[in-house]
């Protein structure tokens, strides 16, 4: 009986390991994604013509090897992909620590734990939500929430579809995309430091205090970069 359990226990443990690794891995694609994404949207610094040729040119890029808009076909079954895997495997770790903890805790006490990794469950729901809307507002639908222009002239033009989002009279927009962009910050933030420390590079404190630098600085560039646009939009610095 000793024996059966500690296989069934090692197996456990090889994997609850396995589905960290797969959270490590599809975290990454995401983090490397959020990065070229931002860097997308700040060439709406650039004005309307750069930023719809940057739009054009994704859906152009390698042909005619490629068919027109097969680059986003691919990131696309490969970010669905990455968050299949990666939502089943936060799941299946929660229910596992569930089960191992049957009984909660009659005083939680979160000494040592940061803000970012108390809201990561919740702040990965939310962000879920979000990147629902968003992709419904920019890219399946293309919700056109401005006041000006007609519809089809903003939402076949990418900047003005980008730009009409952001307005001062949609100034809630604005609010919702900045608290979802705090969210991003907190999820990156821990994200990044325990994708670090999934895959072994946390194992001295020096090691562990760069991981922590590296969340940051993660999670500043990517939610800060992607604040810019609404804020200046709406400011009218972007017009």
């Amino acid at each position: 009986m000793a024996t059966t359990t500690l296989i069934k226990g090692a197996r456990s443990t090889r994997s609850t390991i396995a589905l960290k690794l797969l959270m490590a891995a599809s975290g990454i694609v995401f983090i490397l994604f959020v990065l070229a994404h931002m860097y997308g949207n700040l060439k709406a610094f650039s004005g309307e013509m750069a930023y719809n040729e940057y739009a054009h040119h994704l859906r152009t890029f390698g042909e005619p090897m490629l068919p027109y808009g097969g680059l986003l076909w691919i990131l696309r079954v490969v970010l669905l992909g990455s968050l299949v895997a990666h939502v089943g495997a936060a799941l299946a770790l929660t229910v596992r620590a569930r089960k191992q903890r049957p009984v909660k805790y009659s005083v939680k006490k979160n000494k040592g734990s940061s803000l970012s990794s108390r809201t990561m469950r919740w702040g990965g729901v939310a962000l879920l939500l979000f990147v629902i809307w968003h992709l419904l507002q920019f890219t399946i639908v293309k919700i056109n929430v401005g006041s000006g222009g007609q519809a089809a002239e903003v939402t076949e033009n990418p900047f003005r579809l980008l730009t009409a989002a952001f307005q001062p009279e949609q100034w809630w927009m604005v609010i919702i995309y900045l608290l979802a962009m705090l969210a991003l910050a907190f999820h990156l933030h821990h994200g990044t430091f325990s994708s670090l420390q999934t895959l072994g590079f946390t194992n001295t404190a020096e090691s562990r205090a760069r991981a922590r630098v590296a969340g940051w600085v993660v999670a500043i560039v990517v939610a800060g970069g992607f604040s810019l646009v609404p804020l200046f939009t709406v400011f009218g610095v972007i017009s």
